[in-house]
């Protein structure tokens, strides 16, 4: 159990203590908390993407003895998606979500919802903009039109929409920061967010702060961890301090949990390395 653990549960011995809690209560209460863990632990297969375009079937045979049970798509390598789904059933992997590219929601965004239904994701999101779309708070506005109109197309399909920053949406653009104008100009019903917090830090930001201010929107996340000079690293070799983030998750809303990172020199031996971490991980 870290530190701050074992304030927060001298604390509530203290109170129950005063409200005459028996002991074994609070010896209840100590081991739940000592024993929280992530539950759902995927990877975003772009960290594997030179992998998946030499050999796509070995590499998410790979994927799956590494114990990641869920994988998140952001290409399908020329495959249809009944292969896909045929493939991932095989190999007993979950594909809740994919990221799918913004020409994708502008110009066939009943494909994108046919091919999500087809493999069984049950989240689309929109991965990425280009930065020609991205520099003004008008566009900013339009693309939140944009995710709410997704939203409403996903939501009739059964299926969810969300979106997924980078580090630019938190850069300030005529007086606003986007991804907040984004934030408040989607409905909670129709655009749920995956936050990266690996960009979102990067970004001059604390997650915490946004799960305090839109509790629940945060479903998915993105992890990859950071260095001292904000370089990129495996989970639990950087500076990130995820036993406080995720202690949050019940506010933020999270469910899914991405491990990624976006130039590793041996792809599976980080997400290897990441999921050991996660894995053993206690907040």
């Amino acid at each position: 159990m870290d530190r701050r653990h074992f304030v927060r549960i001298s604390t509530g011995a203290a109170v129950g203590g005063l409200l005459g809690l028996e002991h074994t209560s609070l010896t209840r209460m100590a081991a739940a908390a000592a024993d929280r863990s992530l539950d759902r632990i995927g990877v975003q297969l772009y960290t594997v993407r030179h992998l998946l375009e030499k050999d796509f079937v070995g590499t998410l045979e790979a994927v799956a003895k590494i114990c990641v049970h869920e994988v998140e798509f952001h290409d399908y390598f020329g495959r249809r998606p009944e292969q896909v789904k045929v493939l991932l059933d095989g190999l007993g992997l979950d594909a809740p979500a994919a990221h799918f590219p913004w020409q994708a929601f502008n110009e066939d965004l009943e494909g994108v919802i046919e091919t999500a239904a087809a493999i069984g994701h049950r989240y689309v999101l929109l991965a990425w903009l280009p930065p020609e779309d991205r520099s003004t708070t008008a566009q900013y506005e339009d693309l939140a039109a944009l995710c709410n109109k997704a939203g409403k197309a996903c939501k009739r399909a059964g299926l969810q929409f969300a979106y997924h920053n980078h580090d630019f949406e938190f850069s300030i653009l005529e007086g606003q920061v986007p991804f907040d104008l984004l934030l408040s100009q989607t409905d909670p019903e129709l655009v749920e967010f995956e936050i990266d917090l690996f960009w979102a830090i990067k970004g001059g930001q604390d997650p915490l702060d946004y799960f305090d201010k839109h509790p629940g929107r945060f479903t998915l996340c993105h992890i990859k961890d950071m260095g001292a000079g904000q370089e990129m690293l495996d989970v639990g070799s950087g500076e990130i301090d995820f036993a406080a983030i995720f202690a949050r998750r019940a506010q933020a809303g999270l469910k899914y949990f991405f491990i990624e990172h976006d130039e590793p020199g041996d792809p599976l031996a980080s997400i290897e390395a990441s999921f050991d971490y996660l894995e053993a991980l206690r907040y």
